[in-house]
């Protein structure tokens, strides 16, 4: 829990048309949460040549195999994979495209918490759910904070504040 965060005067709602943007953008990235998880974790599982399983992926994801095959069905239909029998799943190049761009995604946000002085393992955990919903100019942000230093800043911030 935060208990330093400083208090603030209450401000005025955002116009209609802003907050609309805001909660039509979080629709979005929820009902795109779980194809860019399954496409990133077949990207992964198979990245060395392996084939890709159902079990594997249910396994990883914490799920039912039912569950994952009702998903590959999704997938399928979308463009993003193909399942031959006895050999697996595998990405499309559309697949493929969304997997690496997710995993992009996830670096940038990883790298931010991580510079913040979030430890690696809670850095993962939450780039996880954030990666899905940070938008591309707060993204760009992110990444110009790292290029310009973020993480050297912060390992000095404590420096700083005892001065």
């Amino acid at each position: 829990m935060v208990d330093h965060v400083p208090r603030q005067k209450v401000r005025a709602m955002p116009d209609p048309r802003s907050q609309s943007e805001g909660f039509r953008a979080n629709r979005a990235a929820r009902r795109n949460v779980l194809v860019e998880d399954y496409v990133e974790l077949i990207s992964d599982l198979g990245a060395d040549g392996r084939q890709v399983r159902q079990i594997d992926m249910a396994g990883r994801l914490g799920v039912s195999q039912p569950t994952v095959a009702k998903m590959l069905a999704r997938l399928s239909a979308e463009g993003l994979v193909v399942q031959n029998p006895y050999c697996g799943v595998a990405l499309t190049d559309a697949g493929r495209t969304l997997a690496a761009e997710t995993r992009a995604r996830h670096r940038i946000v990883e790298a931010f918490l991580m510079a913040l002085g979030v430890d690696r393992a809670q850095a993962l955990i939450d780039a996880e759910g954030i990666e899905h919903y940070v938008g591309e100019a707060t993204l760009a942000a992110f990444q110009r904070a790292l290029d310009r230093g973020l993480g050297a800043f912060m390992q000095d911030a404590p420096l700083r504040a005892t001065r």
